[in-house]
């Protein structure tokens, strides 16, 4: 990795944010500059107050991306396209995705397109990246893809004009305007626009390409970013560098709800390179000339805190979260007769299910870079909300929103909340209290302590079946816990530098009982099984077959920090369901696959389900094996499915295992998965997102779990939140890709780990008759398991 000055951060919006792509395609920043003309150099020129109005003019409102198409596309004097997104590239290849669907709509190569992200001076704000939003919310007919559209049929129009022929008649390629019956009849689209502002609103009804004429998009582009990163030339937020930048190193309490009693400067005065010891509130840091020096102060810096709050015994604790009051309770779906249903049922079988607070563990620790001064900030984070960041931290700083600027830098692998907003924080109000530009990398320890972890569930599941065995009702009860989340764009309190800095995090309101559920039905948690009806208002939303549903739900303050982990609850309530289905199905002796599509109704997710299964070579019988050993190693098969939200994606995993009985041991031997995304931008990228999802789920079934002890988090390193290691054994994937390209765009990105977890447990029964309702699945757990089965 390259350290490299940047200059001063006035000067360099668009020139950074696209510097490793020029260099890919070949042109330097002075050649790019001249090329593209006026529009760009004005952008690169711009002071914060210029910025603060441009971005007003580009960015839309303060929650909400624009609706004038200059927000999102400009084109050169040489007919070069430069696109502006505000969802970034996290790791899961929407970079290269976004960039083939400009050069698709626009009919342009890719090396002519330089896509610009997250930087709140030029790009639309677009909320948050998360969420497996990013391909509904741009590829569908709204923002980037409909503005790339509009400004095809913008330019088609200029080009009539210029032409002198009908709009009918002509057609885009290769960046030309030109009469279809004579290619030979065209006209550029820098000659046509370049340099200029198209000055027109995004028009609704500008026709998108279809899918299945898609030249671009639809072709298993290579990861844009890969050289740069495989060559040492890719800037990371970690290789920022800023002319008279210098360090500093946060002092965490030492135990949950501690706060200063004293901070004795004494203790630090005279080292070597120290700045300034900061003080604010609850909030110490400290700020050196080198890093190693900040390091040395923070640690022989003496505080005095007082004692924390407490924490409950983890052993307990899904029963603290059960008896916590007051809640704030829920209907996510009550057709009324449930209770009714299950009193007339033949049978009644009832579960519990447990998931574990875990973290992300960013294999690299968070890092920000921040530039504040009297009235003014800029700031590097490699933040998933540039917008909403620049809006929490302005109160932080007591600045104004416009006058903070927050450019995207990628950082550490994340799906959700890890450390990065903390880090931005804490670079933040250090460089406002030196007045110097300051960056600042947590440690370890401070990377695991510092991130929102993701949320605990207990849940409770009955299912009422007829004389056939067929599912006639099912109810379904859970527990979480609730304490802050992302900052968003007013809460800086949600995280903990914010929190110690006084900010209070966003309001539990109690609610209980829950009201009626009043619709239309929404399934964004998955707190839903897929196979009930989800009937509301005289409408049907759900994926199933099950007229007698209910989903109650109650969340009760937290005891830490929490917020989005890679499928949030999503996860966790379908582990529940695809393992309660599970074992309703062992208990009738049907196979688990035709049992499943028995009781669903959506056919994308029935064709996941038995793609998946086909891929595997699914045996077709009762779970479990038939004459399956107590000892030994054993060997079994498990499914899963989910209709990811409801409606945002459809997912199948088949997982195969062999348990090592005398040790507990659980080896993940093959996996097979079906998505089905609708269209697909860029099959690659939804392989590597789906490859990604098992792998990271199969280790959050097998091995993560936040712990804890009276008073602190003692999960703090490798050792005490194992995660895969180097050599780590990685099992083989099969994977069928079901493109649709008729259908609207949907996520991809937390299909497969939404159902890992649930498949491995289902496996493991498969193999050993042993059921496993509490993850992760340890030895310890897996050979209780085994001891307890009949």
């Amino acid at each position: 990795m390259t350290h490299r000055d940047v200059g001063d951060p006035e000067d360099r919006p668009l020139a950074d944010q696209a510097a490793d792509a020029l260099n890919l395609a070949g042109f330097s920043r002075r050649d790019f500059l001249k090329g593209t003309g006026a529009l760009i150099v004005t952008f690169s020129m711009l002071d914060m107050k210029e910025a603060a109005a441009q971005r007003t003019a580009r960015g839309g409102s303060a929650q909400g991306p624009s609706e004038q198409l200059d927000a999102w596309i400009a084109i050169g004097g040489d007919g070069r396209v430069t696109a502006y997104t505000g969802k970034c590239e996290l790791g899961q290849g929407l970079y290269t995705a976004q960039t083939q669907l400009v050069a698709e709509e626009l009919s342009v190569p890719m090396s002519r397109v330089t896509l610009v992200q997250c930087d709140t001076a030029i790009t639309p704000d677009q909320g948050t990246t998360a969420g497996s939003q990013s391909h509904p919310e741009n590829f569908n007919h709204r923002n980037l893809g409909q503005a790339a559209a509009t400004a095809r049929e913008a330019l088609i129009k200029m080009g009539a004009e210029r032409l002198g022929a009908p709009v009918g008649d002509l057609g885009v390629a290769d960046g030309f305007v030109r009469v279809t019956a004579d290619p030979t009849r065209r006209v550029g689209y820098g000659d046509l626009i370049g340099d200029k502002k198209f000055t027109v609103a995004i028009d609704r009804a500008a026709k998108r390409r279809p899918a299945r004429e898609w030249t671009v998009m639809g072709t298993a582009v290579p990861n844009l970013h890969i050289p740069a990163m495989a060559t040492g030339t890719f800037e990371f937020v970690h290789s920022v560098r800023v002319p008279g930048m210098v360090h500093g190193r946060v002092v965490r309490p030492p135990a949950i709800g501690a706060t200063l009693v004293n901070a004795d400067e004494a203790s630090v005065r005279g080292l070597p390179g120290l700045i300034k010891l900061v003080v604010k509130k609850d909030f110490v840091g400290v700020v050196a000339e080198k890093q190693w020096q900040a390091v040395q102060a923070a640690r022989a810096l003496k505080t005095t805190w007082t004692a924390g709050t407490g924490l409950p015994a983890q052993a307990t604790y899904f029963e603290h979260l059960r008896r916590q009051k007051p809640t704030r309770d829920a209907l996510a779906i009550d057709s009324g007769d449930v209770d009714a249903a299950l009193g007339k049922a033949a049978e009644v079988l009832k579960s519990t299910y447990f998931y574990p607070h875990q973290m992300h563990g960013s294999l690299g620790t968070s890092c920000a870079v921040a530039d504040v001064g009297t009235d003014k900030a800029t700031v590097w984070s490699a933040t998933q909300a540039c917008h909403p960041m620049k809006n929490s931290l302005a109160m932080v700083l007591g600045l104004q929103p416009q006058n903070v600027r927050v450019i995207f830098r990628t950082g550490s692998g994340c799906y959700g909340l890890n450390g990065a907003d903390a880090a931005t924080y804490d670079a933040a109000v250090l460089s406002q209290a030196v007045g110097k530009p300051v960056r600042v990398q947590l440690t370890r320890k401070e990377e695991m302590t510092s991130e929102n972890y993701g949320m605990a569930f207990v849940i409770d599941q009955r299912i009422g079946l007829d004389s056939t065995g067929r599912i006639v009702a099912w109810d379904c009860e859970t527990w979480n816990s609730s304490l802050g989340g992302r900052p968003g764009y007013s809460n800086p309190g949600n995280i903990l530098p914010g929190s110690l800095l006084g900010f209070a995090p966003a309001a539990f309101t109690p609610l209980s009982p829950a009201p009626a559920p009043t619709g239309p039905y929404s399934n964004g948690n998955n707190a839903v099984p897929s196979y009930v009806t989800g009937c509301m208002g005289g409408a049907c939303g759900g994926t199933g077959t099950v007229k007698a549903e209910r989903v109650l739900t109650h969340t009760v303050p937290g005891i830490f920090f929490s917020a989005p982990l890679r499928s949030p609850a999503r996860l966790q309530n379908t582990f529940a369901h695809e393992s309660f289905i599970d074992e309703v199905a062992s208990h009738l002796k049907a196979d688990p696959v035709a049992y499943r599509l028995q009781h669903l109704a959506d056919p994308r997710l029935k064709d996941v389900l038995t793609g998946a299964a086909r891929a595997a070579k699914w045996d077709t019988r009762p779970s479990p094996a038939p004459g399956h050993a107590k000892t030994g190693v054993v060997a079994g098969r498990g499914i899963g499915c989910v209709a990811y939200e409801g409606d945002n994606g459809y997912g199948a995993v088949v997982v195969e295992v062999q348990v090592d009985q005398a040790t507990g041991t659980v080896t993940i031997t093959r996996l097979a998965a079906a998505v089905d995304c609708g269209p697909i931008s860029n099959p690659e990228g939804v392989k590597h997102q789906t490859y990604g999802g098992l792998l990271q789920g199969v280790w959050r079934a097998l091995l993560e779990e936040v712990t804890w002890d009276a008073d602190k988090v003692t999960s703090v390193n490798w050792r005490s939140y194992p995660t895969p290691t180097l050599g780590s054994a990685m099992p083989p994937v099969e994977l069928v890709l079901i493109n649709r390209p008729d259908a609207e765009a949907t996520g991809a990105g937390e299909l497969s780990i939404t159902v890992a977890a649930a498949a491995i447990g289902n496996a493991i029964f498969d193999a050993t008759g042993a059921r496993l309702r509490e993850a992760p699945f340890t030895p310890v757990r897996v050979k209780a398991a085994l001891a307890a089965r009949t």
